[in-house]
């Protein structure tokens, strides 16, 4: 039998696995659970009734943490001429049109956001096996295809992510550090929740928002209890 560690013994009597804390303490045990050396992120994984096998099931979306990610993240920029400038006035960390597809094809890919003008998707839809797997294709829906690339570099790097759905309906991001307050974890939190709340489905059926866990990278999960969510 694998004996537990002393961090794994404490955190398993510090947070009741079965128990489902209200939003405040599920934040401040998560939190008071992250104990490496690194600042950890604060996670939540959200259970939803939904089977993104069918169109009218999938959840995808984006939402703007008001405090923040904690993240530095680099933006990358499909563009040409005026609209490049743009992008590079805006702080994208990449910018190119046939040269940064090459880079890409090649296996360097240095951001973490991609956004593209409408002209240049010719040349990014080429990317899709490599970018696709990776969540960085650009989508008009998802606002990464646009003419106004300086306003979608500004949001990507002041605290925009991207949810979708996984297979098993459930959606994972991150909420932000912990070495966040606690006031502003809870914002990130009441935002996240609210667009994923907003972007429900027309076939989902049954109770939307299941199950609600947060955690720090390392620590213990933690089951909010649902019932002030009301979906």
């Amino acid at each position: 039998m694998t004996k537990l560690t002393k961090k794994a013994k404490t955190l398993a009597t510090a947070v009741d696995r079965e128990k489902l804390y209200n939003i405040n303490e599920a934040i401040a045990l998560a939190k008071a659970n992250a104990t490496s050396k690194f600042d950890e992120t604060i996670e939540i994984a959200m259970n939803l009734g939904v089977d993104p096998r069918h169109a009218d099931q999938m959840v995808r979306g984006v939402v703007t943490l008001p405090a923040g990610t904690g993240k530095t993240v680099r933006v990358g920029v499909f563009a040409k001429g005026a609209k490049a400038d743009e992008a590079r006035e805006a702080g994208a960390d990449v910018v190119g049109a046939e040269d940064l597809m090459e880079l890409v094809q090649g296996g360097t890919i240095d951001f973490d956001r991609c956004i593209a003008t409408p002209d240049m998707m010719g040349v990014v839809g080429r990317l899709g096996k490599v970018l696709g797997p990776k969540g960085l294709m650009p989508n008009p829906k998802l606002g990464t295809v646009t003419m106004n690339v300086a306003e979608a570099v500004k949001a990507a790097k002041g605290g925009q992510i991207e949810y979708r759905v996984e297979k098993a309906g459930i959606i994972h991001a991150g909420l932000g550090k912990a070495s966040f307050t606690q006031e502003d974890l809870r914002r990130n939190f009441d935002a996240l929740v609210d667009a994923v709340v907003k972007a429900k489905p027309t076939g989902a059926k049954g109770k939307y928002v299941r199950k609600i866990a947060v955690s720090s990278t390392m620590g213990a999960g933690v089951k909010v209890d649902t019932a002030d969510i009301g979906a």
